[in-house]
């Protein structure tokens, strides 16, 4: 029963959207649907779907990350899917529209930013299923939220950070000051403070204070200049480990890291979302570790739900617990990393699981 369903609505939504999608909107989409499904099950009358932020799909971060979800989707189970790109905050509202004309069962869209949009979509097609990445204000019967207590795994960033440091300064800085972005910095700044505590050392946090709820930001995810002159700067301070929370403006990080360390430098970056080593595109050598969600998983996960006729709006929370969120491989900088602290990290993992060492961010999923 709820495949016919599924095939009515789409047919209708399908028919509709030939008569009047306009060219505005389809030039604002991604590619088209795919034609065939790209693996061997049986689900080829679903059609799930997703609309970036403005970062896009190619951000190397959780803009990426979800679009794989997708894409493993689709091999595994055998769907159909689209995908629609945001270049600006204007796309975001044609591009959730367009999904819903093309009949998508379920949309992840991607991001705090496409809450408002999401919900309007939500409340004018009560028949259709979606589910956003990093929110969990909407409350609907079919939207369910995808999101992460990433403090956890920046505590254990943050500590790692202070640890490796040779000058006694770390950085972090943020994209936009929204809580997805936030929740980073306050587990990053904990977890400085935590190997203060335990070290009686005095490594000092540029860029962020938590008591305040204020520090730097670029004001967008795209300035990848801004996020280089920004860490040049904190370099110019004396930070020599530097977290970017601002998607593909990190890469402007990595570039300032990279000459940083040609001129005599020995400075680190902490990527944050994906694994940075695997995703980033250079600089791969100077990546400390990252701060990741999972975002792939979990995506395929709620896919995987909806495709069995399971969907529900209980809110999808990654913790170090679940593996939804993790400190990512040292990678090349293995070598920097004693032995002592990489069983630190472990324990004080273990620790934050148990609940025995409290991470608290005022964006913590509550």
């Amino acid at each position: 029963m709820k495949n016919s369903l599924r095939t009515t609505r789409r047919g209708a939504a399908l028919s509709a959207a030939v008569l009047g999608a306009s060219a505005l909107i389809l030039s604002a989409c991604g590619a088209p649907p795919a034609e065939e499904a790209g693996g061997s099950g049986e689900s080829s009358d679903y059609l799930g779907c997703i609309v970036s932020d403005s970062g896009g799909f190619d951000d190397r971060s959780f803009n990426q990350s979800s679009y794989e979800g997708l894409k493993k989707a689709e091999e595994e189970l055998g769907i159909e899917i689209n995908q629609a790109e945001s270049q600006a905050e204007t796309d975001f509202g044609p591009n959730v529209d367009q999904m819903v004309q093309q009949g998508c069962d379920l949309t992840v869209t991607v991001g705090f930013l496409l809450a408002d949009t999401t919900k309007e979509a939500a409340e004018a097609n009560p028949e259709a299923h979606f589910a956003i990445v990093d929110d969990n204000s909407i409350e609907a019967d079919n939207v369910k939220p995808i999101i992460y207590d990433t403090a956890q795994a920046a505590f254990l960033a943050g500590y790692a950070a202070a640890a490796t440091s040779e000058t006694g300064k770390v950085a972090t800085y943020g994209g936009i000051n929204i809580p997805t972005v936030t929740i980073f910095m306050d587990g990053f700044s904990d977890g400085v403070d935590y190997y203060n505590e335990q070290k009686d050392a005095d490594v000092e946090l540029l860029g962020w204070d938590k008591e305040a709820q204020n520090g730097t930001f670029i004001g967008n995810f795209n300035d990848q200049g801004a996020g280089k002159t920004n860490t040049q700067n904190f370099i110019n301070e004396g930070a020599d480990v530097i977290m970017p929370v601002a998607g593909p403006v990190g890469l402007g990080t990595l570039d300032a890291v990279i000459e940083a360390n040609e001129g005599g430098k020995n400075a680190t970056v902490v990527w944050v979302d994906s694994d940075g080593y695997e995703t980033a595109g250079k600089g791969e050598e100077f990546i400390l570790t990252s701060v990741m969600k999972l975002m792939g998983d979990a995506v395929n996960e709620v896919i995987s739900s909806d495709v069995e006729g399971d969907f529900d709006n209980s809110p999808y929370v990654g913790t170090l617990e679940n593996g939804g969120v993790a400190l990512a491989p040292f990678h090349d900088q293995e070598a920097n990393v004693p032995e002592e602290l990489q069983g630190e990290l472990d324990e004080i993992k273990e620790q934050i699981i148990s609940g025995d060492i409290a991470v608290e961010s005022a964006a913590s999923p509550k």
